[in-house]
């Protein structure tokens, strides 16, 4: 069964909730629910052509898209910084000390949640043309 309607929408639900993060603070999660967003929107635009979309790279993803539809270059190189939000945003042993609510900053949020809100347009535009 194809649902591409209900991953795009999922996407758009990490992404405001990437925006709540960031007004109240919790940055880490913000760059995590960015880095969200962007997968599952890619995943839509897989599940909508009918292919298969392994793991949870939005990098590894966009290359893959890449493969069947013109993608940015510069998309690319931001879905490979969103990446780095996926374990560490998370995780206390993933960084050297501190827990990562500690780590991550208010400019770093806005950054991936920028680069969040262009895939998910990217990835909006070719749901409506496949």
């Amino acid at each position: 069964m194809e649902r591409s309607k209900d991953w795009i929408d999922e996407a758009e639900g990490d992404l405001e909730h990437a925006k709540s993060d960031l007004e109240h603070e919790f940055y880490n999660w913000a760059c995590f629910s960015a880095q969200q967003s962007a997968e599952k929107a890619m995943k839509a635009v897989f599940q909508k052509m009918h292919a298969e979309a392994w793991g949870h790279s939005a990098f590894d993803l966009l290359k893959e898209l890449s493969k069947r539809h013109k993608v940015p270059e510069d998309l690319i190189d931001k879905a490979l910084e969103l990446d780095k939000a996926y374990i560490p945003t998370r995780y206390p042993n993933a960084h050297p000390s501190g827990s990562p609510r500690r780590r991550y900053t208010k400019e770093e949020a806005m950054r991936l949640i920028k680069y969040a809100e262009e895939i998910f347009k990217f990835c909006s535009s070719l749901l409506s043309k496949i």
